[in-house]
């Protein structure tokens, strides 16, 4: 931490992020600790409500950022250490050119194997794990927030509180006034509920409206323009290539373990699925009471998988490090009703993307996907699963420009 004997006549760097994420981020505060009997859905985000452009506050040198449950958190300066737990937000520091500033993931082994899948086909965008601490460790350490020193913690503090036993909302505050101001947005990822006292405040992000607030934390506002424009652009040429919904296959989204299937929906809201829903498909268990989210735990075993039989199986996280999808793609094969899957037959169980996705690896989890699920219109995907990096894809059949892409996150636009 910097010195506390040191005194000064102006306020310190640390002393803005400090007092401006006390008073004008009281709102955080004032929602994690209310008495709200509110038990219904919390509202999604309005758009427009809530600015990312930085605006100037208290003096012409500090700047704001509004996110819920947060609200408005001012920063003297661009942060230069920045906690992460969650990719997406790894990413989006990735993306818009501060990959250095981050300093921990909460698994950065397996964090850091999904990132670089796609970072090795773009100049500027490797990161690497033995420059990360681990954030979780049988639990969330206070004392590595104080190690880290960061100037901004892209964590939930709601979530924290939720999903680690051992802190408390004053845990929350120390670290807010002590180090620096909390900036994450958790429940956004499946729309679903925050815990009590978290709820009436609450609001609902887009990927791209949170990679939004992350930009203007780093005061990056041209870099997140220009990386929306890639994604306008492939979502575009995607959306405007789509066959007829009646010839659009049905599609499994699954997790395979312990020689069971857990199903999950796709078109549900939230970034989770955001490079899943682009498709329109027909998704095979639309209708299912056994789909799984963060509060349920439906599976499936073989016979009702194959009662199911999707056109497609995609197998959520597989390019994360935590599933070899080769290796049960052969379990798949080699077993006896395994084996009678049309998605097995017709060799179309692919890796899929992970939900942890900050705008880079969206962009390249929008084209697998498009490969994966129409081969004829987007070309074929030339993976088994098997592979550590994104397969290299010929030039004239890639969907956005990895050049201009590299540009972006380099500043050379």
């Amino acid at each position: 931490m910097n010195d506390d004997t040191e005194t000064t006549e102006a306020p310190t760097r640390r002393d803005y992020v400090k007092y401006g994420g006390a008073i004008i981020g009281g709102s955080l505060l004032a929602g994690c600790t209310s008495d709200s009997s509110s038990e219904g859905t919390p509202t999604p985000s309005e758009t427009g409500t809530d600015t990312a452009t930085p605006t100037q506050t208290a003096t012409e040198d500090t700047y704001s950022v509004r996110m819920a449950p947060m609200g408005e958190v001012i920063f003297e300066e661009v942060p230069e250490t920045a906690y992460a737990y969650s990719p997406h937000y790894a990413d989006m520091a990735v993306a818009f050119g501060h990959r250095d500033a981050i300093a921990s993931l909460g698994a950065p082994d397996a964090y850091v194997t999904s990132m670089n899948y796609y970072y090795d086909a773009i100049d500027g965008a490797s990161i690497e794990s033995d420059d990360l601490r681990a954030a979780w460790s049988d639990g969330v350490d206070k004392e590595l927030f104080y190690d880290l020193d960061a100037d901004v913690h892209f964590q939930d503090p709601c979530w924290l509180r939720s999903f680690a036993q051992n802190w408390e909302q004053e845990d929350i505050e120390e670290v807010r006034e002590n180090i620096g101001p909390w900036f994450g947005n958790r429940y956004s990822r499946e729309h679903t509920q925050p815990p009590e006292g978290c709820r009436e405040d609450y609001r609902y992000y887009t990927l791209w409206e949170l990679s939004e607030r992350v930009a203007g934390v780093f005061r990056e506002g041209r870099r997140f323009e220009a990386f929306r424009s890639e994604y306008e652009e492939l979502y575009g040429r995607i959306r405007a290539n789509l066959p007829p919904e009646s010839e659009r296959p049905t599609v499994g989204l699954i997790v395979f373990s312990d020689g069971t299937f857990r199903p999950y929906k796709l078109n549900n809201p939230g970034f989770a699925k955001a490079h899943l829903r682009p498709f329109g498909v027909q998704d095979a268990f639309a209708d299912s009471d056994q789909t799984y989210n963060e509060n349920e735990d439906g599976r499936l075993d073989y016979e009702a998988m194959l009662a199911a039989n999707p056109d497609v199986i995609l197998h959520s996280q597989g390019i994360s490090g935590f599933f070899d999808v080769a290796a049960i793609r052969k379990t798949l094969e080699d077993h006896s009703v395994g084996s009678e899957l049309t998605a097995v037959q017709s060799d179309r169980v692919y890796s899929s993307g992970t939900p942890f996705q900050g705008p880079l690896m969206h962009l390249f989890q929008l084209e697998m996907t498009a490969k994966q699920l129409y081969p004829d219109i987007f070309g074929e995907w030339p993976a088994d699963g098997s592979e550590d990096s994104y397969p290299e894809i010929p030039v004239d059949e890639r969907l956005f420009d990895r050049e201009r892409v590299a540009n972006i996150i380099n500043g050379k636009f």
